[in-house]
């Protein structure tokens, strides 16, 4: 073990401490409490605020941006080094065992929403900035811990913070999985939306999903009296998807629910999508009309594959991997039809234009058509880059392991950076837990990564960084 990881192992109950202080704040997005003092609502706030205390506490430099934003800075001379955090977390969502704002420890684990995603990397990262400090060695760069507060839903803040604060020269997020990500895809918000509205009397709501970037985990579809439902072919139906659902009468209509599994966007394959499934089995009962174009429209494009062969989309790249799609918000009422927002991850080398313009060609036979909403970029770091070199070299002298290089369809915060990279710290070979119920972050993974972070630290302030 090294020296570095030592000081980690010291530190680990003032680690698992802080996490738990941090994982209590729900953090969520809440738009309807937003206003100018609490861009994303009063807990996302209030989890920054915490974090720059702890900054202060420790005597370090703290900036508060907006409230949206903030950074806390260690170290002296011209050039920054970033280190990208989060403390929001998505929705706690159904179905936990553990209090998803408890942060219960249990079997070497640690549970609660945010543990893997992001708040056990920050409070890991945060610890190491300390541990570097109290090592006393020379540092000729500055630190700076950025602190976000709107990661999962658009990265408002660190647009806001770096339209008032200086791009660090190089830096790292430590919001994925090691060794190191130098790839990452690029996001689209696409909306497929009906084209014609007649209302055919036979579906009167379908709903499902909050996020675009989760994998829908409840869909709920209410039926006109007229509609023809079998109760025991819809148990079949659960039955052979291994999901669960109800059903339910209220004034005559039929409500059917299913239950599928939450996961995160970036690999929609890893859940079960509960739109897609609902929209399926309702293909079969409903009648030719706009309820069933709905259907049939979900049933062809995301029933059987999440990569875009249907629409037009598929591509993948050695770099990067497959572009995927998932169907994360899905929506229909008679008034206004069916709409699906989809979360697009195009591979590195995507021709965006191009394959938009096949798809837009596709849907001219369906009863759909396409919008782009949101679009960010892919982002890449060439792999003989100085700041890769030395996390490969970090990383393989805490593990013993060859440090790959990895591309994901996940964006982090590294993707704003001029010269970033997604660093840890989810390791080879553990479940991705992040956006699902019981998340959890494994102690050993936090303390070992909290020391590979200090280890990081020290090597990019020394004079070495940039070459040897």
């Amino acid at each position: 073990m090294s020296n570095w990881e030592n000081e980690a192992l010291k530190r680990q109950e003032s680690l698992l401490a802080d996490l738990q202080s941090l994982i209590a704040i729900p953090s969520v997005l809440d738009e309807s409490a937003a206003t100018k003092d609490l861009p994303f609502g009063p807990e996302p706030k209030r989890a920054l605020d915490w974090l720059l205390e702890e900054g202060r506490k420790a005597g370090m430099l703290v900036k508060n941006v907006d409230n949206m934003a903030g950074h806390i800075e260690m170290g002296e001379g011209d050039e920054l080094i970033g280190i990208l955090c989060h403390v929001d977390v998505v929705p706690a969502g159904s179905n936990w065992i553990h209090e998803p704002f408890g942060g219960t420890i249990e079997d070497g684990k640690l549970f609660g929403r945010g543990a893997i995603d992001d708040k056990g990397p920050t409070i890991a990262a945060w610890h190491a900035m300390k541990i570097v400090r109290d090592s006393g060695i020379t540092m000729n760069k500055r630190v700076r811990l950025i602190i976000g507060t709107d990661e999962e839903s658009g990265f408002r803040c660190v647009k806001r913070y770096f339209e008032k604060e200086e791009m660090p020269t190089i830096g790292f997020a430590p919001d994925a999985d090691f060794p190191i990500i130098n790839a990452e895809k690029g996001i689209a918000s696409i909306l497929f939306k009906q084209k014609v509205v007649t209302s055919d009397g036979q579906l009167l709501l379908f709903k499902s999903g909050n996020r675009t970037n989760m994998v829908p985990d409840y869909a709920e579809a209410h039926l006109a009296e007229e509609v023809v439902f079998d109760n025991e072919q819809f148990v079949t139906f659960l039955n052979i998807h291994d999901v669960t659902g109800g059903v339910s009468t209220d004034s005559g209509k039929t409500i059917i629910s299913l239950n599928g599994k939450s996961a995160h966007a970036m690999e929609p394959d890893n859940g079960v999508n509960a739109a897609v499934l609902l929209a399926s089995f309702l293909n079969r009962i409903l009648k030719e009309g706009q309820s069933k174009d709905f259907t049939q429209f979900m049933f062809d494009a995301f029933a059987n594959e999440s990569r875009g062969l249907f629409l037009g989309l598929a591509f993948n790249d050695e770099m990067s991997g497959d572009t995927t799609l998932n169907a994360g918000i899905v929506t229909y009422n008679p008034a206004s039809g069916g709409e699906i927002n989809v979360s697009m991850r195009y591979s590195v080398s995507y021709l965006f234009e191009e394959k938009m313009t096949t798809c837009m060609k596709r849907l001219t036979e369906t009863p759909f058509s396409v919008d782009i909403g949101s679009n960010s970029a892919p982002h890449h770091v060439d792999a003989n880059d100085p700041l890769i070199r030395t996390l490969q070299e970090v990383y393989t002298d805490h593990t013993g392991e060859h440090a790959e290089l990895l591309a994901i369809g996940g964006g982090t915060y590294a993707r704003v950076l001029e010269k970033g990279v997604a660093f840890g710290m989810l390791f080879p070979g553990r479940e991705d837990v992040a956006h699902q119920a019981d998340e959890y972050v494994y102690i050993d993974d936090l303390v070992k990564a909290t020391g590979i972070y200090a280890d990081a630290i020290s090597r990019l302030v020394s004079e070495k960084t940039e070459g040897e």
